[in-house]
């Protein structure tokens, strides 16, 4: 093969030949390409190679007359599996076209046979597979609810309660009308610009928030495809429509939250309920799914390994994947579940759930009557949280706002972000950053850091 220069002002057919008849490569008149990219494309043109044959065919028309027609073929081995392959063109463009999109797939290492790349449904499917019994199951049933209806298609043009009863049933409203999306294209001719145009179709019908979901769950799903069946991903577009701002929870200064956990301390019955959520950053749904069998005083450590769903019953695994997570425990935490473990209510004569139903009181050091099984997550609210934010005169706050309390308190003091999302059981810290960091300081904390900073 002739060396090649770094200038190539070739114009629209030129090029170098190899056999005759064979055009290797050709590129449009002034083009600058780096001499790195010709040595690559050289060693995989020396591996590979692509010869455009011509042929002249010819047909019988209907007055009698032979007509002649050129017809082009592709010839090249498949580089899987070196079977010879043919494709025939009518226009010698479009054979020059697919050779030169060919060559560039081999050379970058994105080949696939077009024959087997599943399609983005298929891919869909093996996606879904991969999250089966890691994670709970309507969790898993959420996943469905988008990449069906959103990414996989048909669209059903409506309201958003005809599209959830069409998703659930699947019998569509009369006179119904639907938009293909996405299930139906193969993943290696799957590009940016389908994204995008199916980005903005979602958000037309759907919402910013359903359309950014299901591309988020589109990234993941080609991600997967890319690994498991070698196809190149194509590249996320960039500056889409975001949604609305989202308003944050409201969570307790630091102030208010010692005051709550002061008063956990001295309540014996109750206090541990309200206070441990604040102490542990759990989930209320993790919280009343623990066991004390997951405790563990020796190591000084919470594991999470399960969750309460809201009838009560557990599911063998969190939320998420990095939901099963360890927790340490403070010295104030462990305090206070040791002094629970000798009061708390048993599962007949066991200790069974760490915040279990109360059963009935009696007279201290009687047992209770009944209790043991499982605190439903409306009676928590109401029985235990509740309560006690108006008997101290505190600002209101959801049980999951604790979560959101001690992720910021622990940032807010200087924790690095990788170590919190690690606890708070993210698997990725931009989750941490973006959803459940707030500011627990006023500005004037961060105006004294910069005059420690510039003092010295």
């Amino acid at each position: 093969m002739p060396r090649l220069p770094v200038w190539l002002q070739f114009g629209p057919f030129h090029g170098f030949a190899g056999r005759s008849g064979d055009y290797l490569c050709w590129l449009p008149t002034r083009v600058f390409v780096p001499a790195f990219f010709l040595f690559w494309m050289s060693n995989a043109m020396n591996d590979f190679n692509v010869s455009i044959t011509t042929a002249t065919r010819r047909r019988k028309l209907r007055d009698g007359k032979i007509a002649h027609y050129d017809q082009y073929y592709c010839e090249y081995r498949e580089p899987l599996t070196q079977k010879r392959r043919r494709r025939a063109f009518n226009r010698k463009k479009d054979a020059e076209a697919f050779r030169n999109s060919l060559l560039l797939k081999v050379a970058e290492g994105s080949y696939m046979d077009e024959r087997r790349a599943p399609t983005v449904a298929q891919a869909i499917e093996h996606w879904l597979q991969t999250k089966e019994g890691n994670v709970k199951p309507s969790t898993l049933m959420g996943y469905k609810v988008v990449v069906y209806g959103a990414i996989r298609g048909p669209l059903l043009v409506g309201t958003s309660q005809e599209r959830a009863d069409f998703t659930e049933t699947g019998t569509p409203p009369k006179n119904a009308r639907f938009i293909k999306l996405l299930g139906h294209i193969k993943l290696s001719d799957l590009t940016t610009a389908m994204i995008r145009v199916w980005h903005k179709t979602v958000t037309e019908q759907c919402g910013s928030y359903t359309a950014n979901r299901a591309k988020s769950h589109l990234k993941s799903i080609v991600a997967l495809a890319e690994e498991d069946f070698s196809i190149r991903a194509p590249s996320m577009p960039t500056g889409l429509a975001r949604a609305r701002h989202k308003i944050k929870k409201t969570i307790l200064a630091t102030e208010h939250i010692a005051k709550l956990i002061a008063a956990a301390k001295c309540d014996l019955e109750q206090g541990i309920y309200y206070a441990f959520p604040f102490l542990a950053g759990t989930r209320p749904s993790e919280q009343l799914g623990l066991l004390w069998s997951e405790v563990d005083f020796d190591r000084n450590m919470i594991r999470i390994r399960r969750i309460q769903e809201r009838d009560g019953s557990l599911t063998e695994m969190t939320k998420t994947e990095a939901g099963t997570r360890e927790i340490p425990m403070s010295a104030v935490l462990r305090e206070m579940l040791l002094a629970w473990r000798v009061r708390c209510p048993r599962l007949g004569k066991e200790l069974h759930r760490v915040f279990p139903g109360p059963g009935r009181l009696q007279e201290w050091p009687k047992p209770r009557i009944g209790g043991g099984g499982p605190l439903l997550y409306q009676n928590f609210r109401k029985r235990y949280w509740a309560p006690v934010f108006k008997a101290l005169g505190l600002p209101y706050v959801t049980p999951h706002s604790a979560r959101h309390s001690f992720i910021s308190t622990l940032q807010a003091q200087g924790i690095e972000i990788g170590l919190v999302a690690q606890i708070a059981g993210h698997a990725n810290p931009t989750v941490t950053l973006g959803h459940y960091t707030q500011a627990v300081r006023d500005g004037s904390a961060a105006i004294a850091a910069l005059d420690r900073a510039y003092s010295g």
